[in-house]
C-alpha cells in the first residue's frame, strides 16, 4: 500500500494509475490525513460458471409457462 499527497497525484496521476493496475492500492492523504483509497478492482468475471452447476437442485414443472388460473390473473388487476 502507497500513501501519496492529493498534491502528488494531482501531478502524476497517470503514473500512479498505472501502479493501481498493476495491482497496489494508494491511498491518498490530505493535511496528513487519509481521505481516499484507489485499489484495482477484483476481476471475478474472469472464471466462467460451470455448465450444471446447479443440477438436481430443483425441477422445472411442465407446466412452468402455461397462463396462470384466470382468480390469480384477477387479483392482479384489482
Amino acid at each position: 500500500m502507497i500513501t501519496i499527497s492529493v498534491d502528488k497525484v494531482k501531478r502524476d496521476f497517470l503514473s500512479y494509475l498505472l501502479r493501481v493496475e498493476q495491482g497496489e492500492t494508494l491511498v491518498i492523504l490530505r493535511d496528513d490525513k487519509p481521505i481516499a483509497e484507489i485499489k484495482p478492482v477484483s476481476s471475478s468475471t474472469s472464471q466462467l460458471r460451470p455448465f450444471g452447476l446447479c443440477v438436481g437442485e430443483f425441477i422445472v414443472p411442465d407446466d412452468f409457462d402455461d397462463s396462470l388460473p384466470e382468480d390469480i390473473l384477477q387479483e392482479f388487476e384489482d
